[in-house]
């Protein structure tokens, strides 16, 4: 059985270790302000935004917005305006823009928040001899990143980091689904899901209401334009329900099964103890069940995202 000095030796054979002063975020989880290729965080005091620069991921990002502003355009101005029924109209459009507004405000949650970044760089020797391990006691070092690597973390290729219980990077929220925004993720699809299945509800019933009476009574567009904008919607919601409810029931399967996607893909055996369905369902929502847990706006303190995003913090590091 090797000593904690004969394991630092071996780890440092295999992957040297970083000097004591070399790239280290001190005391603590989260990241110091990062800005390179792939991600950026920017921190005002001890305060993080997590943004990441990956082009893909931003265009994936953009489409998304654009799709759902595309479809609250088709609901509102094709559809429930020009309707005749008042209460018809303002019901579903409350309904509508009410699950729209929740679904781009989880989409900005899961996009904004760390997904649980290990501190990138810390595995020096300094930090691993403070850890004071006991003989035997194995700890793993990631060779990208230089971080001690915590049990189920995985790296992320485009994230340039390690991230905590990392179910896998989306580029349609520009970011990894991990720990600290899972729940986020699962909001997003959750609302995308209903809201793709309401604009098919009432394209259903404008395409029935309007073959009754003439097409101009419909609507302010003409009828090629007015029956093209509701042929690319009936689209777009199809596609979308049947992507996000599948990844919703993905989603809330690994919940429950305390196992991410990568850890399901790789056939990993479980080395930890597994939490019970609805110890899961909490861990990741917070708390019993109640309504809060479909409320994305949760936990978000407007004065400090205010700071985030009109403040830097003076005298920042930079690094690629």
């Amino acid at each position: 059985m090797h000593s904690s000095n004969h394991r630092l030796r071996d780890m440092e054979q295999h992957h040297p270790l970083l000097s004591a002063g070399g790239d280290v975020e001190s005391g603590g989880l989260t990241a110091g302000v990062m800005v390179g290729n792939a991600h950026a965080d920017h921190t005002v005091g001890n305060r993080t935004l997590w943004f990441i620069q990956d082009s893909c991921g931003m265009v994936c990002a953009s489409m998304t917005w654009f799709l759902v502003l595309y479809a609250e355009f088709v609901v509102n101005f094709v559809m429930l305006l020009p309707a005749k029924n008042f209460w018809y109209s303002l019901l579903n459009g409350a309904t509508f823009n009410a699950l729209a507004l929740l679904a781009l405000a989880s989409h900005l949650r899961t996009m904004l928040s760390d997904p649980g970044a290990v501190p990138k760089g810390n595995a020096t020797k300094e930090y691993m001899e403070s850890l004071q391990l006991k003989p035997g006691e194995v700890i793993y070092k990631c060779p990208k990143c230089c971080s001690i690597k915590p049990e189920r973390a995985h790296h992320c290729s485009i994230c340039k980091r390690c991230i905590r219980k990392m179910d896998h990077h989306c580029p349609w929220v520009n970011n990894c689904v991990g720990e600290k925004n899972q729940r986020f993720f699962v909001l997003f699809t959750m609302y995308i899901a209903l809201i793709s299945a309401h604009a098919l509800g009432l394209s259903g019933m404008h395409f029935f209401t309007c073959i009754k009476v003439q097409w101009n009574e419909c609507s302010e567009f003409s009828p090629g334009v007015s029956v093209l904008l509701l042929i690319f919607l009936c689209l777009e919601a199809v596609l979308f329900l049947t992507f996000t409810a599948v990844m919703f029931g993905t989603q809330i399967h690994s919940i429950c099964n305390d196992e991410t996607e990568i850890e399901r893909l790789k056939n990993e055996k479980p080395t930890w103890e597994r939490r019970t369905r609805w110890d899961g369902m909490k861990a990741v929502f917070g708390g019993p069940p109640s309504l809060l847990w479909c409320n994305p706006f949760t936990g978000l303190r407007l004065r400090r995202l205010k700071l985030l995003t009109q403040a830097r913090r003076p005298g920042s590091e930079f690094s690629v």
